[in-house]
C-alpha cells in the first residue's frame, strides 16, 4: 500500500548540490512555466534533463539557457501528445534507451485547461482531447518507459494533481476528472511498483503563476500568485535519494 511517512518537510527541503548527479530524468511540458522551472533546477542539481514539449523554439530556448549555465547538455525530445500514437510514445522511449541506457526519472507536468463550464455544454471533441493530454498521455509515457526506468538504481515518477482533482468542484469539467484520474493512477500503480526500485507521487503545485492558470483565470492578479521556482525543493526532495522509501503520496507544494 502507498507509504505515508515523511522524512522531512519537502516545502522547505535543502538539497545537496549533487542530488540529482548522473541522473537521466525527462520532463515533459518543459517549455514554459513550472516545467521549465523542473528542468532548469534539476539541471542545477547534476542532471541531464529530456526536455519535452510541443514548441521546439521554446524548448531551444531552455536548452540554451541550460548550456549557458554551464549545466549537463540536456536532450530535446518534442511530442504533441493530442496527436501521438502508441508508436510515437514507443520511439520515444527506444530514443532514450539508445542515447542513455537507462532513464531515472519522469515528471508528468504537460497538461491543458478548457474554459470553465458545466459538463451539460461541455464540447465531446474539448473533453476527449484534454483526457488523451492530461491522463492517456501520462498512462502511455508510462508504459512505454517503464522498462527502462527498472534499469536505474532508484527511479521516481512525478505526476501533477491538483485541488480539484481531491473535491470536485462545478465547471471544472474535464480538467478535474482528469486530475481526479491522475490520483488514482498514482496509487493504483505505486502499489505495484512497491517492491521495485521505482515509486510514484504526485505533487499538487497550487496557485502559481503560469500560462494555464491564465487561462483559467484571466482576470487574476498575477503579482498575488506564488512564482514556479517556489515549488522546486517539493520536486527535489520527490526526485532525490532522501524520498527514496516514500511512494503513492499526494503532496501540496505550497
Amino acid at each position: 500500500m502507498p507509504n505515508s511517512s515523511k522524512s522531512m518537510d519537502h516545502k522547505t527541503y535543502t538539497a545537496p548540490k549533487d542530488l540529482l548527479k548522473k541522473k537521466v530524468i525527462l520532463i515533459t511540458g518543459s517549455s514554459d512555466g513550472i516545467g521549465k522551472a523542473v528542468a532548469k533546477t534539476y539541471a542545477e542539481y547534476g542532471a541531464t534533463v529530456i526536455l519535452h514539449g510541443r514548441n521546439i523554439q521554446r524548448l531551444e530556448n531552455v536548452y540554451d539557457e541550460i548550456i549557458s549555465a554551464g549545466y549537463a547538455t540536456p536532450a530535446i525530445l518534442p511530442l504533441d501528445f493530442s496527436k501521438a500514437t502508441t508508436y510515437d510514445y514507443q520511439k520515444l522511449s527506444e530514443t532514450i534507451e539508445n542515447e542513455f541506457g537507462k532513464l531515472d526519472g519522469i515528471v508528468h507536468n504537460a497538461a491543458m485547461v478548457s474554459e470553465l463550464a458545466p459538463i451539460e455544454f461541455t464540447e465531446p471533441a474539448s473533453w476527449l482531447d484534454l483526457m488523451q493530454v492530461n491522463i492517456n498521455a501520462v498512462y502511455l509515457l508510462t508504459h512505454s518507459c517503464l522498462p527502462l526506468l527498472k534499469k536505474s538504481n532508484s527511479a521516481s515518477i512525478i505526476t501533477t494533481s491538483s485541488g480539484v482533482g481531491k473535491i470536485g468542484r462545478a465547471y471544472w469539467g474535464p480538467y478535474a476528472v482528469s486530475k481526479f484520474a491522475i490520483e488514482g493512477f498514482t496509487q493504483v500503480l505505486a502499489d505495484e511498483l512497491e517492491k521495485t526500485n521505482v515509486r510514484i507521487n504526485a505533487i499538487n503545485p497550487g496557485a502559481t503563476e503560469t500560462k494555464m492558470r491564465a487561462t483559467a483565470y484571466p482576470a487574476e492578479d498575477k503579482s498575488k500568485l506564488t512564482k514556479p521556482l517556489a515549488l522546486m525543493p517539493s520536486y527535489l526532495y520527490l526526485m532525490g535519494k532522501d524520498s527514496k522509501q516514500v511512494n503513492g503520496l499526494s503532496i501540496n507544494a505550497q
